[in-house]
């Protein structure tokens, strides 16, 4: 496997056992050699992280030109303990001939985010720096009957402690989450490289076009959710969805732009604080989020 790739190969205790046949008596040799026990029996292969486990990681570096590393094997911790990675889905890519890369890529980012819904809801109540990557079959453990795509988990800097897992969540919880994930996804996943409307309209027409479709069904869902400030906040997203349809039917760039600018303005992710509150979930926006919409 590889970091977004799987290969197997297991370092066995050579390490452990090199420490103890020094036979020094200082503490910290004993205490390393006791720590490279302990580490070596939690060494696993990549293939059998499951549901829920938390990890280290063994990384072989990638290669000069390719972007990601093989990963061998992972020390499985107790996810009490500080650790790199928690695995929170897994599915099955499938069998036949290996599809390449480009499709193993899409396919862990298109079912990803769908087990990240499963495992842990609210992704503003990850902690700070959390997001989610993969291990993936690589061309050569595919030959070997590798098909799993693990999704995990990890953090820009610093360790994880505790199971990122998410208490049970009632179905208004539920309902709002699915939709507000969908529409951000949507938004970013079709956001055109140019950063001019002039320069792609047809490119920003389709990122109208998607947002207008998954804030439609996220507004029909919040249409059972009769607490004031979820009303409100439909009210609100509702109209902001008049406003992405006339910028995905847009003419020109100056329509587009005189659509767009309360259309981005209504799914201001900061203007759903106060419906979050009621709804009992996280109501700390997250800092690439506050950073996003305060450009």
């Amino acid at each position: 496997m590889s970091f977004g790739v799987k290969s197997l190969s297991v370092r066995g205790i050579s390490a452990a056992v090199a420490l103890l046949a020094i036979g020094a008596s200082g503490c910290s040799v004993v205490d390393s050699a006791k720590e490279g026990i302990k580490k070596a029996s939690r060494e696993e292969s990549v293939f059998s992280l499951g549901m829920g486990d938390c990890y280290n990681p063994n990384t072989k570096p990638a290669a000069e030109g390719d972007e990601m590393a093989e990963e061998f094997a992972v020390e499985v911790v107790p996810c009490a303990e500080p650790h790199d990675g928690q695995v929170f889905g897994e599915f099955k890519v499938d069998d036949g001939a290996y599809p390449g890369d480009d499709a193993i890529v899409e396919a862990a980012d298109t079912r990803c985010p769908v087990e990240q819904l499963k495992f842990a809801p609210d992704a503003w109540a990850l902690p700070a720096g959390v997001s989610s990557s993969y291990y993936q079959p690589t061309k050569e453990s595919w030959a070997t009957g590798d098909r799993l795509i693990t999704c995990t988990f990890t953090k820009d800097s610093g360790k994880i402690t505790g199971s990122l897992k998410s208490e049970a969540m009632n179905a208004d919880q539920l309902a709002y989450l699915k939709g507000s994930s969908a529409l951000y996804e949507a938004f970013w996943a079709n956001m055109p490289e140019a950063d001019a409307v002039e320069d792609d309209l047809n490119g920003y027409k389709a990122l109208a076009a998607a947002v207008n479709a998954a804030l439609g069904t996220h507004v029909a869902a919040l249409q059972g959710i009769e607490q004031p400030e979820t009303v409100k906040l439909r009210e609100q997203l509702d109209k902001a969805n008049a406003a992405w349809k006339k910028a995905a039917n847009a003419g020109d760039a100056d329509a587009f732009y005189l659509a767009y600018d309360p259309a981005i303005t209504g799914i201001d992710p900061n203007a759903t604080v106060a419906a979050r509150k009621e709804l009992g979930l996280s109501t700390t926006v997250p800092a690439d989020e506050a950073a996003a919409w305060a450009s």
